[in-house]
């Protein structure tokens, strides 16, 4: 699929210096749609494209291609860019990460550039704009350890550098925190919608309503093991950090040497949607549960060996998992309450097969590591 962007006329964009981001002064009022697409904000997107793009790179057809619901790659002569839908605050959030935090802890090049910015006129929507850095991901099926061992140092990096930076209360001020305190809400949360999941607010049928009742008794056992998963998080979850939040292996990216696809050079990360601060339990537990349970050892000594540089010691094995199925028990907790919401506000059909989803997560949930 291809369309013209032609430049924006009558337009004057600025250029902030040391961040590569482009924002526009004025915008035309002119609507331009791509084929098979009814995006909300194309046409300043288009306007702002009109000013990233290389000189004379507007004038042939660039390929649109979608990856995923609102991400699109942008192809043209000499050039490639990801451009990105956000519900604004979540815009804000990426931005921060890009343009202030990474760059304070000394990482803002193991991210991707944002290159511009487009808001929707009405305030609803925003774009961004970043390089295209491909699509080489960790394989999790076939983890070759010298790229998996790239990747982990990053992760190790952001952990230790985020560890009581100045960056940490701001950051937990826009972003929040996953810890403890995430734990908590989403476990009491999650049984305040469910236990509002009854006539007459909801008609329910009885498989649907025994299906309520195993997750309640789930997320009730929990809640009686708060105190316990809550001290130890505080006891042995570290300080908190600076975490990326959604450390599955598509958000890893590898970027290899000139010298004929020679070992790896660079890894980055993307997709910072989930950002916040917290116990480094958090994003290791996301990312070890990624692999089968025989490579998480292996993958685990690895950033036990980097973080050791910096004189962090993890805890033992049991403890390790118990933080890491604390961090999962929380995002499934979590996971219950917008589809159970979306059932109270809207009858949404979808809802309870969501619901039952979850149930299957609960109930195949193994320690993260072997125990000996």
């Amino acid at each position: 699929m291809a369309a013209r962007l032609p430049r924006a006329v009558g337009e004057r964009a600025t250029r902030h210096r040391g961040h590569g981001m482009i924002t526009l002064r004025r915008r035309t009022d002119s609507r331009r749609t791509i084929p098979g697409t009814a995006e909300p904000g194309w046409s300043e997107l288009c306007d702002v494209l009109g000013h990233v793009l290389p000189d004379g790179a507007h004038d042939p057809p660039i390929e649109l291609e979608r990856l995923k619901s609102r991400v699109y790659r942008l192809r043209t002569a000499g050039a490639s860019f990801v451009a990105k839908r956000y519900d604004p605050w979540l815009a804000r959030r990426n931005e921060l990460v890009l343009q202030k935090w990474l760059p304070a802890l000394r990482l803002d090049d193991r991210a991707p550039r944002l290159v511009a910015a487009a808001a929707e006129r009405h305030g609803t929507t925003v774009w961004h704009v970043y390089e295209d850095l491909g699509e080489t991901a960790l394989d999790p099926a076939r983890p070759d350890p010298q790229q998996v061992g790239a990747v982990v140092d990053l992760i190790a990096e952001l952990h230790l550098r985020g560890a009581g930076h100045a960056v940490v209360p701001e950051c937990r001020h826009f972003c929040g925190s996953l810890g403890a305190s995430f734990f908590v809400a989403n476990i009491r949360d999650a049984i305040g919608v469910l236990e509002a999941l009854a006539p007459p607010h909801v008609q329910a049928t009885a498989e649907q309503g025994e299906l309520r009742g195993r997750l309640l008794g789930h997320l009730y056992r929990l809640r009686d093991d708060l105190p316990q998963r809550v001290a130890l998080l505080e006891s042995l979850g570290g300080p908190d950090t600076v975490l990326h939040g959604d450390l599955w292996t598509t958000n890893t990216l590898l970027c290899h040497s000139g010298n004929g696809g020679g070992p790896v050079a660079t890894s980055r990360l993307i997709d910072w949607d989930h950002a916040a601060v917290g116990p480094i339990s958090y994003d290791l537990s996301t990312f070890l549960f990624r692999f089968a349970k025989p490579e998480r050892s292996w993958i685990l000594d690895l950033y036990r060996r980097a973080v050791a540089r910096a004189g962090w010691k993890l805890p033992a094995t049991q403890d390790l998992n118990t933080l890491f199925e604390t961090a999962e028990y929380a995002r499934y907790a979590n996971r219950i309450i917008w589809p159970a919401v979306a059932l109270l506000k809207d009858g949404a059909a979808w809802g309870f097969d969501q619901l039952a989803e979850v149930e299957r997560w609960f109930n195949a949930l193994e320690p993260a590591l072997p125990e000996l």
